[in-house]
């Protein structure tokens, strides 16, 4: 049985979690409070971070490195393209969120007021452009859920806590984050804490 170490507050850990609920397969799940001493916590991972994952005597770490191998290993319902080309397109737009969206995320966090200011302004303009997609289609790829849906719901879940304000042109984004928050998945997926997070 494969072993997820997770952070009960960290969305990447929690993208990990949605995918194996996506699957159905069985799994265990191990908290790791990564205040209290993460590097006796996740020793597995060289960067002492979650989310790590166990399967028999294979260690990985890294959200996205995870997910991938999770769905190749159960590829029932497939998350990532079958097509080379767009599956490309999916890796660079899990490339794009991690560096334009998600980095914005730790400025918002630990960075001076001005730059948290810059970076709330930056994820509010980077979730407009989103928006104006899924005016067109269903989910950030096509019309079917993919490895991009699973990417940014946790991040659309914290909005309120990390103080995102969105504008009117963000109907569609707010209407599809209803829809993701909505699979039953996604809420398995949720910690007592992530729940709190948004009320």
């Amino acid at each position: 049985m494969m072993t997820l170490y997770s952070g009960t507050t960290d969305p990447f850990s929690q993208r990990c979690r949605f995918v194996l609920f996506e699957k159905g397969i069985d799994f265990q799940i191990i908290d790791v409070d990564m205040f209290i001493a993460p590097e006796n916590n996740v020793a597995i991972n060289p960067y002492k971070r979650v989310p790590v994952l166990v399967d028999r005597e294979l260690v990985l770490y890294e959200a996205n490195i995870i997910n991938e191998y999770i769905d190749e290993r159960f590829p029932h319902p497939q998350l990532m393209p079958t097509d080379p080309a767009i599956r490309a397109r999916t890796r660079l737009f899990l490339h794009r969120f991690e560096n334009e969206l998600f980095s914005q995320i730790n400025i918002v966090e630990h960075g001076q007021q001005k730059a948290a200011n810059t970076a709330h302004q930056t994820i509010s303009d980077y979730l407009t452009q989103i928006s104006n997609l899924l005016a067109k289609q269903k989910y950030i790829l096509s019309n079917e859920f993919s490895m991009l849906d699973v990417a940014i719901a946790p991040l659309l879940w914290r909005l309120d806590h990390y103080c995102i304000k969105l504008n009117k042109e963000t109907d569609p984004l707010i209407k599809y984050a209803e829809r993701i928050f909505s699979r039953p998945a996604y809420l398995e997926s949720m910690t007592p804490a992530e729940k709190a997070m948004r009320k």
